[in-house]
C-alpha cells in the first residue's frame, strides 16, 4: 500500500469496533499447540506476524524467511532446537538480520543445542539442528528482551527435566514474562518463580484444553488516542478483560491522565472521553509497556502537553529505532523532542503543520500511532499497509468510527 492522506476528521469519533487476539498470546499459544496438538486456540490474531507464525510451523521449507517478525524469529529459534531429527534455516528481512540473537542463541547452546551463524556472529539467519536437549538449568541476564526468556520458557515444560532459569540482575518487561507463564499454568503446566529463579517442571502431554485469546491492547492504544484527541468522543472495543495477561493493558490507567476513562464491560470496554479534563504535564515509566510508547508521545502532542517517558531501552532494537524515528517525525510536524538511549522528552507545543508525510520506517507502530492526529490536522502516512503486521483492518476500522 503507498501513502495514504487522511483528511482532517471533522467530527467526534463514535461507535464500535472488534479487535482480533492478542498477537503476544497467540504466537505464544501457537508453539505450544506444536507441543500439545490436543490445545485449541480461539479469536486467533490475523497480524502478520502471527500468520507467518502458522506457515512457519506447518512449512515443511528447509529455509524459512519469517521477514520483520522478530518474536517469531524468538519463538521458533527454541522451537526448532527441540524439534528432533529437523534440520531448518531461519532468516528475514535485511532488518531483522540487525536484530540481536546472541544472547537466546547462547543460552539454547549452553543447553545443549545445535545452532550456526550463517552471516554476522550474534545475528540471523541461523542453521538449527533439531535435537533432544538434556540439560535443565540456564542463566541469562534479567534486563534483555523478554522474547528471548518467553523462547526458553515455552519450551521449557517439553524438556525431560523441565528448565531451571535464573536471572543475573534485574528483571524487566514481567508482564510479558508473566503472561508465558500464566498461559502455561492455563494448560496445567507448573510453575515456580522465586526471586531470581524461575522452575518449569516438565510435562510431556496436557488434558484437552481451549484457550480463548484476548484482543491485543496494543491495538486499542490508537483509540485511546483518537478519544483523547476528539472531544464528546466514546468508543466501545471488545474482547477485553479486566484482569489482563498483557501488559499493556496498563493503558486505561495511563490514559485518565490523559482525559479518556475506561469502563469494563464483561468482554468488551467503553472508552469516553472526559470533557475538560484539566491536562498536566506527563511523566510515565514504560518499562513494562514499551510498545505503547509512540502513541502515547503522539497523543500528548496532539493535547499540546509535555511528557517524560523513560524505561524506552529496547525500543532501539525493534523494527526501526523507534526513538529516532519519533523525534524525527515529531519535529517535522513543529514539535521538540529530546531523546537519550532510554528516555524521550516532549516539550509542550500548541502548533500542529498540515499535510505533513510521515515516513513508518517499516513499523506498524509508527503508521498507527501518527494517524490520531488527523482529529487535528490533515495528515499523511507513508507506506500505510505495513500496519499490517499486527493489525490488517486498521485503516477500514478507522473510517467506520470516524465517518
Amino acid at each position: 500500500m503507498e501513502s495514504l492522506k487522511i483528511n482532517k476528521i471533522n467530527k467526534t469519533v463514535n461507535g464500535t469496533i472488534q479487535i482480533t487476539g492478542s498477537k503476544s498470546e497467540t504466537n505464544r499459544l501457537l508453539i505450544l499447540q506444536q507441543f500439545y496438538p490436543n490445545l485449541t486456540i480461539e479469536n486467533t490474531s490475523n497480524s502478520d506476524d502471527s500468520v507467518l507464525m502458522q506457515k512457519a510451523l506447518a512449512s515443511t521449507a528447509d529455509e524459512i524467511n519469517i521477514g520483520h517478525a522478530g518474536t517469531a524469529m524468538r519463538f521458533l529459534t527454541a522451537y526448532f532446537s527441540v524439534k528432533e531429527g529437523s534440520e531448518i534455516v531461519l532468516t528475514g528481512s535485511h532488518r531483522m538480520k540487525d536484530r540481536p540473537i546472541k544472547i537466546l542463541v547462547e543460552a539454547l547452546t549452553f543447553l545443549g543445542a545445535n545452532i550456526q551463524y550463517l552471516e554476522k556472529e550474534g545475528f540471523p539467519p541461523l542453521k538449527i539442528s533439531g535435537k533432544k536437549l538434556t540439560n535443565d538449568f540456564v542463566e541469562i541476564e534479567g534486563n534483555v528482551s523478554s522474547q528471548y526468556i518467553s523462547a526458553l520458557l515455552l519450551i521449557a515444560p517439553t524438556l525431560q527435566n523441565g528448565l531451571k532459569l535464573k536471572f543475573k540482575g534485574e528483571v524487566t518487561s514481567v508482564p510479558y514474562i508473566k503472561m508465558t507463564l500464566q498461559l502455561l499454568a492455563e494448560l496445567g503446566i507448573d510453575y515456580v518463580w522465586d526471586g531470581n529463579l524461575i522452575t518449569v517442571h516438565p510435562k510431556p502431554i496436557i488434558e484437552p484444553k481451549t484457550v480463548v485469546v484476548e484482543s491485543d491492547w496494543s491495538s486499542a492504544s490508537y483509540y485511546y488516542s483518537l478519544c483523547a484527541l476528539s472531544p464528546n468522543s466514546e468508543i466501545k472495543l471488545s474482547s477485553y478483560k479486566k484482569n489482563s495477561l498483557q501488559g499493556d493493558s496498563a493503558l486505561a490507567a495511563i490514559y485518565e491522565n490523559l482525559g479518556v476513562s475506561t469502563e469494563f464491560f464483561e468482554n468488551a470496554i467503553i472508552l469516553k472521553n472526559k470533557q475538560n479534563f484539566n491536562l498536566q504535564p506527563l511523566t510515565l515509566n514504560l518499562i513494562n509497556a514499551p510498545d505503547i510508547a509512540q502513541t502515547i508521545a503522539v497523543t500528548c502532542f496532539g493535547l499540546g502537553i509535555e511528557c517524560f517517558l523513560t524505561g524506552l531501552r529496547t525500543l532501539k532494537i525493534k523494527e526501526t529505532d523507534r526513538l529516532a524515528a519519533l523525534k524525527t517525525e515529531i519535529e517535522k510536524l513543529g514539535g521538540d523532542v529530546i531523546i537519550t538511549n532510554e528516555t524521550l522528552l516532549l516539550k509542550s507545543s500548541l502548533k500542529i503543520n498540515e499535510n505533513i508525510s510521515v515516513g513508518t520506517y517499516d513499523d506498524h507502530r509508527m503508521a498507527m500511532a501518527f494517524a490520531p492526529l488527523a482529529i487535528k490536522v490533515a495528515i499523511e502516512i507513508e507506506d500505510a499497509g505495513v500496519v499490517s503486521k499486527s493489525y490488517p483492518t486498521f485503516w477500514e476500522d478507522l473510517a467506520q468510527i470516524s465517518r
